[in-house]
């Protein structure tokens, strides 16, 4: 077995920034990825991701967002590519709603630059929304969107030019501590050695770390893009990334972007689509009219000037807590392996600090980031 300080499972979002940040460390790693890297099979594709310091999740991610942008900032720099689109960030719904007065709230606790808009002013500043008169909104000016493919490409890329091993196209079929406490992964091509483990197994996690069933649930999750009416309107400088709650539910969109040749439209999604839980080997990767019909009634009442013709429809998974917080822990009596799981749809944004944190965890068993409200012993 050829073996590594350090072996990161599951080289999406997460493990790509993972691996980099040992990488960069001088760890002899090994990233393992049982599909292509980057690839549409898991929770980090489709083209873009929100960013938002403003998070009604709860104000204590607003320091993790911070570096994030940070660590975002660097990587850009480094992978000499943008990575990052400042369009603003929008999260609205009933004034008591978690969503408006969540993100009110952790703009106010860390001083973060933001405007109040009832449902006039939103609409009057950018055209494209046409929400109910009961809506209440929170505008915070450093929001935007990743594109999380190139992001996890430049993360890969740069951590083989630091020293990393990577393979792709390689499942790993398990994994279990040897007598020295040292760790053997086993894929179907082979087996590896490591000092320390790191899974970031997205969706799959709990059929790599048993302790995770019935904590890390996967769900099927339905994008569509429609072609905008007004397409002025939806574009990035005068249409802010959103979150909003309404009456048919919680939905999140994208301005148009386009860029490279990318699908063009409105993107746009709602939160636990139709709250299907699945297995992520066997998941339906198809888009069917009930999926479009259910995200189509909602643009056509909220958005009408970008509710044009569907241009692409995309399934992919999100991997929920109950909670609905991640899990960012080491495994009971066995500190030598770390996990990243359950990021519950929300996640993405923050991967680049989320691998600077598991780098830690690999090489400290602790980190200097606040992570108290992510412990796996809380589910």
């Amino acid at each position: 077995m050829k073996h590594f300080d350090a072996i990161v499972i599951g080289i999406g979002g997460m493990g790509s920034a993972a691996l980099y940040h040992l990488a960069k460390r001088g760890w002899k790693a090994l990233g393992i990825e049982q599909f292509e890297v980057p690839h549409e099979m898991g929770s980090s594709h489709g083209l873009t991701r929100i960013i938002r310091l403003a998070y009604y999740e709860d104000p204590s991610y607003v320091p993790l967002l911070r570096r994030a942008y940070e660590l975002w900032e660097q990587m850009e720099g480094e992978s000499g590519e943008r990575l990052f689109y400042q369009t603003g960030s929008i999260d609205m719904g009933p004034e008591d709603s978690d969503v408006f007065a969540g993100s009110l709230q952790s703009c106010l606790e860390h001083d973060l630059e933001h405007q109040v808009l009832n449902s006039r002013q939103l609409s009057e500043r950018f055209p494209g929304y046409r929400m109910p008169g009961e809506t209440m909104a929170v505008y915070q000016p450093q929001g935007g969107l990743l594109v999380p493919e190139r992001c996890i490409s430049a993360y890969a890329r740069l951590a083989q030019r630091h020293g990393a091993c990577l393979r792709s196209g390689e499942r790993v079929t398990g994994w279990e501590v040897l007598n020295d406490e040292r760790l053997r992964v086993r894929t179907e091509r082979g087996e590896y050695s490591a000092d320390k483990l790191v899974i970031c197994g997205g969706a799959w996690a709990y059929k790599l770390v048993p302790e995770l069933t019935g904590k890390t649930v996967p769900e099927r999750q339905v994008l569509i893009w429609c072609r905008a009416k007004e397409p002025e309107l939806f574009a990035p400088e005068r249409f802010p990334v959103w979150n909003a709650l309404v009456d048919e539910g919680r939905y999140y969109g994208f301005p148009e972007f386009n860029p490279s040749g990318a699908t063009p439209g409105m993107k746009f999604g709602r939160w636990h689509h139709r709250e299907e839980s699945c297995d992520p080997d066997t998941v339906d990767r198809g888009a069917y009219p009930e999926d479009e019909a259910l995200l189509r009634q909602f643009a056509e009442r909220y958005f009408p000037a970008g509710a044009g013709a569907t241009l692409r429809m995309s399934a992919c998974m999100f991997t929920n807590t109950v909670d609905e917080h991640w899990i960012l822990d080491t495994l009971p009596g066995l500190p030598q392996v770390s996990i990243a799981a359950g990021f519950s749809g929300h996640g993405f944004k923050m991967a680049s600090v989320i691998g600077e944190i598991m780098a830690d965890l690999a090489q400290n068993g602790s980190t200097r980031h606040d992570i108290s409200l992510h412990q796996l012993g809380r589910l």
